[in-house]
């Protein structure tokens, strides 16, 4: 008996000084650590699978980095040589370096890989995700799941035919202090949710630019897949290719894609019935193409507003407090008090609606403690992800709606059974829905 008593005060003790140091009540740390205490046996090295990196940018490099953590990175495959090789050399392990390609198809034709990171740029996202499913890979997709709806239909349709397992990189959901206060607004501890508020990153908004020669290392027109050929301007690729149009939505796509996803979550709802937007700040001629500054307006059939803000300041990934005293995050609003989200923290209107616990028949939602983790832990079970392919799909579209509503100025009705929009200016807003793809580099590249 003695033992356990150590063994107890041990467990609290951890569990206090976790509370502390995340600033999640003490009650939901128990639970959590106490479900961490279930350890599985380590993995023996011939059940690691084989992994294989697609798009070799900095996001892409750290999420196989996180993947070598459970299975084996044996190959990368990049349009620009020198990010290959150095993402390559990133991933050495052991002396063995991940062989290296630059046409994703041939690692799709390889046996011996099992599992795909895609850390692609968005317009490339859907290709290369089609054509893992038709391999029969499974893949980690980085985020935003598609550059269109219809490519996220496309893409639920093909998963499921092809059973294959799809995390969507939306890591937030992986998140305790995420999924604490959605799991709070679930079961109305603040009260009838009246409205959710998100504070995004202002984008770039900078131009013109000059075209320039394009880089021996760069195969541009790959790079550029189904999207319309333009001269190289180095502004367009890699870091910045976000804030243009062509390629992806700016941070309504990007910041979007995460605090979005979890208002979605909290929400409840497959999606909002009307969007209106307000753009504040019009792009540059010759510049960026996307929005830098603007306001997203979403209503719920059942009555819930969700608005989303952009944040000014001197970098796109900067923390100052805006105008509402804020900070890049999310807050959701109730009959009876509040609750604050974001990566660093989260508070409420009465610290008490943090700290007396849910009881026990409350809501719950999908636990993960971590994000690649869960895909290679489902990559063995062969159950949904907690970002399967359908919810990244429906996140993916929360963002597609505010940005096809600022592309037309309107507001817009939105059915979400049909995927389609509805009433006045409906035929305006469903040529948003997809976008003409350039051949070769078609839905015909990945067979």
């Amino acid at each position: 008996m003695k033992s356990f008593h150590v063994s107890r005060r041990a467990f609290l003790k951890r569990c206090s000084a976790f509370a502390a140091a995340s600033g999640l009540p003490l009650w939901f740390v128990e639970q959590q650590l106490a479900a961490a205490e279930v350890v599985s046996k380590p993995v023996a090295a011939n059940d690691r699978p084989n992994v294989a990196l697609i798009g070799c940018g900095g996001q892409g490099t750290r999420d196989a980095q996180n993947a070598a953590t459970f299975g084996n990175v044996v190959a990368v495959c990049d349009v620009d040589t020198k990010r290959a090789a150095a993402s390559a050399e990133k991933l050495k392990v052991d002396g063995k370096t991940p062989q290296i390609y630059t046409d994703f198809r041939r690692i799709l034709e390889r046996n011996d890989v099992h599992a795909l990171v895609n850390g692609t740029p968005d317009h490339w996202h859907t290709l290369v995700n089609l054509g893992a499913a038709r391999a029969k890979k499974d893949v980690y997709a980085e985020k935003p799941l598609t550059l269109t709806i219809d490519e996220g239909r496309r893409l639920v349709k093909a998963v499921k035919h092809s059973g294959i397992v799809l995390q969507t990189g939306t890591q937030q959901r992986s998140s305790q202090r995420f999924r604490l206060a959605c799991e709070l607004v679930r079961n109305e501890r603040i009260g009838k949710l009246k409205e959710a508020k998100v504070w995004l990153p202002a984008g770039l908004r900078e131009g013109p630019f000059q075209q320039a020669p394009v880089p021996a290392e760069l195969n541009w027109d790959f790079w550029q897949g189904p999207t319309p050929a333009v001269d190289y301007v180095p502004q367009r690729c890699h870091q910045t290719f976000r804030f243009w149009y062509e390629y992806s939505g700016g941070t309504m796509t990007d910041w979007g894609a995460h605090h979005n996803d979890i208002a979605y979550w909290a929400i409840g709802l497959l999606a909002p019935s009307e969007v209106a937007s307000r753009v504040i700040t019009q792009p540059i001629p010759g510049g960026y193409t996307t929005f830098s500054e603007y306001e997203v307006n979403y209503t719920y059939a059942n009555g819930v507003k969700l608005n989303i803000y952009t944040t000014k300041d001197d970098s796109i990934y900067g923390a100052k407090v805006n105008a509402d005293g804020q900070r890049n995050g999310i807050r959701f609003e109730g009959t009876n008090g509040w609750i604050w989200v974001n990566r660093d923290q989260i508070k409420a209107s009465d610290p008490e609606l943090l700290k007396t616990p849910l009881p026990d028949n409350a809501v719950r939602l999908y636990n993960s403690a971590n994000h690649m983790g869960n895909f290679f832990d489902c990559i063995k079970s062969r159950q949904p992800t907690i970002c399967d392919v359908e919810t990244g799909h429906r996140s993916a579209t929360m963002c597609h709606l505010g940005a096809i509503s600022m592309r037309t100025g309107r507001t817009l009705r939105w059915d979400s059974a049909g995927e389609t929009f509805i009433g006045d200016h409906a035929a305006e807003a469903n040529r948003y829905i997809e976008r003409e793809m350039r051949a070769p580099y078609d839905y015909r590249f990945v067979g």
